[in-house]
């Protein structure tokens, strides 16, 4: 049997099947099924504004201060801090069952074949993921997705990178390794939690347009396929740094300069 698939399945001899759907909601709530509540509204207030998608844009990293650096810091810092609450959280009941993180392959015990993996895996799908995006936005389907608009200050670049590590693992702890763990401990068949988790991952991504959805969607199924495969998400968090990283990093150093980069 698949190691991952091993771990989507064991049973809970402790925990009612109902405390485990109430707990699975809660961490949901709490972090990126709330996102994905928020991305639903906010995908609907652009689809009823007037113009197309294109002509509007999503912000990813924008200033919570400006003109005022050190307090934008502050608030920088304390935004990806809190987003990762839930991922202590789900650390902690997962200590109570006994596992941990470990058990997602969420822990440094392989870390080469993690980045080598990671690396390979974002450099397959970044360059597939942006000629989507560009694609999408061309055909009227997405918004102009601006990846950062922080002011040009010293702590700029420290912060895209620690917004884009903590982007990637509430993610990818969450949706992949979390959530397929609890759907296997309640009786999911393995394609339907494979549906759920990407659905998912699509629809707090939904405040970037169609393209945002159907994108990240297909990334899900392939992001779950591996990870039933390698029964790690370690190298799904190095894919998803890198990518991020990439974009923030990429677009902070490219707007304005080439002509293919899409701008608002």
């Amino acid at each position: 049997m698949e190691a991952g698939r091993v771990a989507e399945s064991i049973p809970h001899e402790e925990v009612s099947p109902r405390i485990l759907r109430s707990e699975t909601l809660l961490v949901l709530a709490l972090s990126l099924g709330a996102s994905g509540v928020s991305a639903l509204i906010s995908f609907i207030g652009s689809l009823t504004k007037p113009g197309g998608l294109k002509d509007q844009a999503a912000t990813l990293n924008g200033s919570y201060a400006p003109g005022r650096p050190w307090l934008d810091l502050a608030w920088q810092l304390f935004g990806i801090a809190t987003a990762l609450v839930p991922v202590a959280l789900v650390a902690h009941l997962l200590v109570r069952e006994g596992a941990g993180l470990r058990a997602l392959g969420a822990d440094r015990t392989k870390p080469w074949p993690d980045l080598g993996r990671g690396t390979l895996l974002a450099a397959v799908i970044g360059s597939a993921g942006l000629a989507f995006y560009l694609a999408a936005r061309a055909g009227g389907f997405n918004l102009t997705v601006v990846p950062e608009s922080l002011p040009e200050v010293w702590w700029k670049f420290p912060v895209l990178i620690l917004s884009a590590i903590q982007n990637s693992v509430l993610e990818e702890v969450i949706v992949v390794g979390y959530l397929l763990r609890r759907l296997g401990q309640l009786g999911w068949t393995p394609m339907a939690a494979l549906v759920a988790s990407s659905v998912l991952r699509g629809s707090y991504h939904l405040y970037q347009g169609i393209g945002g959805f159907i994108g990240n969607v297909v990334m899900g199924v392939v992001f779950v396929l591996l990870y039933r495969r390698w029964g790690r998400v370690g190298p799904l968090i190095v894919a998803h740094a890198l990518l991020d990283i990439g974009a923030f990093v990429g677009y902070a150093l490219l707007a304005g300069e080439v002509g293919w980069l899409p701008t608002p």
